[in-house]
């Protein structure tokens, strides 16, 4: 992805998930389910790197957040506001 290496994650990546985690909280704040919300979040993911990568590249990114649930590094982080 844009000049990073593999283990590399890109300058801009903080400011995405900040940018990510405002909508998130915007979506909340709206009553909107948060399966909802993460749907909505994955399906236009999952489209962004469709229009970014090969497939090989996008099987990548879902293996290794993968291995994020089951290395239980997902249940770590913070509980979601209230909305």
């Amino acid at each position: 992805m844009h000049g990073a290496a593999d283990d590399e994650a890109p300058e801009d990546l903080s400011h995405a998930g900040s940018v990510v985690d405002k909508a998130i909280e915007y979506m909340l704040e709206q009553k909107i389910d948060p399966i909802s919300a993460a749907s909505a979040l994955l399906g236009g993911s999952l489209g962004l790197l469709a229009r970014s990568m090969d497939d090989r590249g996008i099987a990548g990114v879902l293996r290794q957040a993968l291995k994020s649930v089951e290395s239980g590094e997902l249940r770590q982080l913070p509980s979601l506001p209230k909305g």
